[in-house]
């Protein structure tokens, strides 16, 4: 029995997925399968409740599961303790992240840490929000990147900024006239938005209904781009991060307008998975991005 074993095992039982455990590992579907019988025959106890219609364990299945985890963490400790011994700072880091961050944030960090770590390589995927979260619990990445981060037990979640919400125009949109805009005289005009489940769209959501705005959009996309290229060809007016804007407001393509009252922020966040022992890749990788571990995550 090898470490391998114990992994794919680990991420079949946490996926609830034989495609999505073999997606993790590499390797295929029928794999995986081969695995988890080659465990059964080894332990001489079915591991894996076939009788039901979704993925459920038997009662040794759960024991052997809950020994794999432990193996599975001394393990990386061992490995991570080696690298630390040998002063190594290499590997891989595969990282999880909505476009916005993705796009717009992480790459100033990861060109540094690139310079800093040449011997790290960094996978980045870019991913709806809940897919993210999704990512983490299933280990098939080691840090997710999301706005208006969720409280969730297995999931830690590091304050990583704040990023201000700006109104974004067309520069010949009668809005874009003044630098600053009420949020009551949005009522009227065309509105852009992101698809309903992405939280800046509940965010946005949140403020009109604050102002007692009924503001529908008459577009809604799931990416920052889109929303974007839509504003530059006039459909409408959005909100967007500020972040995402710059190039295109110094481009002169789009006009960036500030909203009276308090300033609206949404948050971002770096994630990972509870209990994960960190690598010391990984936790340059934090350094890189200004921020501290908690003490339990070191």
């Amino acid at each position: 029995m090898q470490i391998e074993n114990f992994k794919i095992f680990a991420d079949l039982v946490e996926t609830k997925s034989f495609s999505k455990a073999a997606k993790i590992n590499g390797i295929t579907q029928s794999a995986v399968s081969q695995q988890a019988r080659a465990m059964e025959r080894h332990f001489k106890n079915l591991l894996i409740d076939r009788s039901q219609k979704q993925f459920q364990l038997t009662r040794e299945g759960q024991r052997v599961y809950e020994s794999a985890k432990d193996i599975l963490h001394s393990y990386d400790k061992l490995i991570s303790e080696l690298q630390e011994m040998k002063k190594v700072i290499s590997g891989t880091i595969r990282i999880s992240t909505i476009y916005s961050i993705g796009l717009h944030e992480l790459p100033p960090y990861i060109k540094r840490f690139l310079h800093d770590y040449p011997s790290v390589n960094v996978r980045v995927e870019y991913r709806r929000s809940n897919l993210v979260y999704e990512d983490i619990l299933h280990n098939s990445v080691d840090f997710g990147l999301v706005a208006f981060p969720l409280k969730q037990r297995q999931i830690e979640a590091i304050p990583f900024r704040n990023d201000r919400l700006v109104l974004i125009a067309h520069p010949k949109h009668p809005l874009a006239k003044s630098p600053e805009v009420d949020i009551a005289d949005l009522s009227g005009h065309k509105f852009i938005g992101f698809d309903p489940d992405i939280p800046t769209r509940k965010a946005v959501d949140q403020i009109f209904r604050d102002h007692k705005l009924d503001i529908e959009p008459v577009m809604e996309f799931d990416n920052i781009e889109t929303v974007k290229r839509a504003v530059e060809i006039d459909h409408g007016i959005a909100i967007v991060p500020q972040a995402t804007v710059q190039q295109e407001v110094q481009q002169g393509s789009l006009v960036q307008l500030t909203l009276k009252g308090r300033e609206f922020t949404r948050p971002l966040a770096i994630l990972h998975r509870k209990g994960r022992v960190l690598t010391p890749a990984m936790k340059k990788f934090i350094d890189t991005l200004g921020l501290e571990l908690p003490s339990a995550a070191e």
